[in-house]
């Protein structure tokens, strides 16, 4: 990523193309340990303590093709700001699976397999083997003593009035696996966060039964508490959501904005992203897909220009691949591009790593890095990387992230590899 960062080969994975083809690997921090999740489902233990580059400590294949997507620490340390207690789990991680199975898999420190819970059985099999089709956990969260895992499942029913159909399923897990409750919907989950007992998860499309953006849960007992939705025309809902602790902030997919919501759901306030705009005789905008939020603020990151007609447009919108910081009472601080498209965020307090991979329309090579922020002063650092980075996790003391290889269709020679970068702080 820069003189100062160190690398360690992943093994092989093929190269990524124009076009997104979403998560394909995840890593996490805990204690000194990079946990990286791979496309072909092998986990790996770095030691990233030191100054050298990562070194390799433990190796733990799965059988099948499970890509790992999603990882958190699990026991010992807490994700979103949950509830503290006397946890009865040790130290471990819990990752995700986009596989048949859609495992959701528990491992100790060593790589050990814990336990392993498989969505399929409640989300369904894959229509086909179109990754697309495959289960899919599409966010993990820990307090400390749970889990909560969001699963999915997607198919096409042609036949059908609503053609696109999601079966999903939200999880809390026990220390040893035990599933203590779900919450089903047949809309597709996009991202969870929680804190003390609430547990947010926002689904970004809602084409059938289930009208609701967003879902506030008890994290108790899987309860509704309140729910909340953008009101827009069409399947689009939310992005992401995160909690506060006198309620929350989300990104709209419906209308292109960020909102503050109190307690119960009102809204504070509404904040305009990448929203529609008339650029050379086009409408465009850009989905704001990501958001991190403290008591120091919120930043919000957006992605991709579409047209309001058809897929292709020559057209950029001015806040296309931007990261907005704005104030708890909703004021824009700062903004700074992050050129390419986000699939993740990786954030310890109030520091924000954001990965940058394909600007799949320019295609430019040269912009590939891995951009840190502070959530109230903006740009802090920037990594360039000859491949995209897809996947990133940091905390006070170290930053890694996963680079990809890729290799763009207009021109044919293959950029990067397959990696873990770290570098300190």
């Amino acid at each position: 990523m820069s003189e100062q960062a160190s690398a360690a080969p992943l093994g092989e994975i093929p190269p990524a193309r124009s076009r997104q083809q979403g998560r394909r690997s995840a890593v996490t921090l805990s204690d000194g340990l990079a946990v990286v999740g791979t496309h072909e489902g092998t986990l790996l233990g770095f030691d990233v303590g030191g100054n050298g580059p990562p070194t390799n400590r433990w190796r733990q294949a799965t059988s099948g093709e499970p890509s790992v997507v999603a990882a958190t620490p699990f026991g010992g340390v807490h994700s979103g700001g949950g509830r503290r207690s006397a946890s009865r789990a040790v130290g471990g991680v819990v990752v995700g699976e986009r596989s048949a199975r859609g495992a959701v898999r528990c491992h100790d420190r060593d790589g050990t397999l814990r336990w392993r819970y498989d969505t399929c059985s409640d989300v369904g099999d894959p229509q086909s083997d179109t990754r697309f089709c495959k289960p899919f956990v599409a966010g993990l969260v820990t307090d400390g003593d749970r889990c909560y895992a969001a699963a999915r499942r997607y198919e096409r029913r042609p036949d059908q009035a609503t053609e696109r159909h999601f079966e999903s399923v939200v999880y809390a897990f026990g220390a040893d696996g035990t599933v203590e409750w779900t919450y089903h919907t047949d809309a597709s989950p996009i991202s969870l966060s929680v804190r003390e007992d609430r547990l947010a998860v926002a689904y970004n499309r809602c084409p059938g039964d289930h009208q609701h953006g967003l879902v506030v849960l008890d994290a108790i007992d899987g309860t509704p508490r309140w729910m909340w939705d953008p009101g827009t025309d069409g399947q689009r809902r939310v992005g992401d959501v995160a909690l506060l602790e006198d309620g929350a902030i989300l990104t709209s997919h419906g209308d292109y904005h960020g909102y503050r919501l109190g307690p119960d759901g009102a809204e504070r306030w509404r904040l305009p992203l990448a929203t529609p705009d008339a650029i050379d005789g086009e409408v465009v905008y850009a989905y704001p897909n990501h958001v991190h939020a403290t008591a120091s603020g919120a930043v919000f990151v957006t992605g991709n220009t579409y047209p309001e007609d058809g897929r292709e447009t020559d057209v950029r919108h001015p806040e296309e691949h931007t990261a907005v910081g704005v104030s708890l009472d909703g004021h824009r601080r700062w903004s700074a591009d992050v050129v390419g498209f986000a699939s993740g965020l990786g954030a310890d307090g109030d520091l924000l790593a954001v990965p940058g991979a394909q600007h799949f329309r320019d295609r430019d090579g040269d912009t590939h890095a891995l951009r840190v922020f502070d959530i109230a002063t903006g740009h802090l650092e920037t990594f360039e990387t000859a491949g995209v980075v897809t996947a990133a996790a940091v905390d006070s003391d170290t930053l890694v992230a996963i680079e990809e290889p890729v290799v763009y269709h207009d021109e044919g020679r293959e950029r990067g590899a397959y990696r873990l970068h770290r570098t300190g702080r």
